[in-house]
């Protein structure tokens, strides 16, 4: 399998051109609700299928069915490995945001995810309904 070190890079002066790149990798995006089920789905001309957004869902509910049952606590991400591509969860505040990634995606350090779910979680939807290579489906 190949995989792909994600890059956040923490000086804030590269903002913009760090999140055009974080953007580029970004092939689909999901939003959920606390309950698991899909609100929102953008997709890109390079990648129309929403098939991945079942196995999200799937991961979604067992992951419920786990934590309630095993009375875990705590769940910042998840990712899911696909063939060629690796779909991100992230548990914000308000929901959970899935990512589609262009290609499978690992994390060299703690800290590198950290800083990844922090993005996620400073993500806008607006930013997807404005920014050209999305559209909602």
């Amino acid at each position: 399998m190949t995989t792909a070190k994600a890059s956040i890079p923490a000086q804030p002066g590269s903002a913009l051109s760090a999140q055009d790149a974080m953007l580029e990798n970004i092939v689909g995006v999901a939003i959920f609700d606390f309950s698991g089920l899909p609100q929102e789905y953008f997709i890109t001309t390079d990648n129309e299928s929403t098939s991945w957004v079942q196995l999200v869902f799937q991961a979604l509910g067992l992951k419920s069915l786990l934590m309630s049952s095993l009375k875990l606590e705590g769940f910042s991400y998840i990712c899911i490995e696909l063939e060629q591509q690796t779909a991100v969860v992230v548990r914000t505040k308000d929901e959970y945001i899935a990512l589609l990634m262009r290609q499978p995606l690992t994390f060299a350090t703690a800290q590198e995810s950290d800083r990844f779910c922090h993005w996620v979680r400073q993500f806008e939807r607006r930013l997807l309904r404005e920014h050209e290579r999305f559209v909602a489906a």
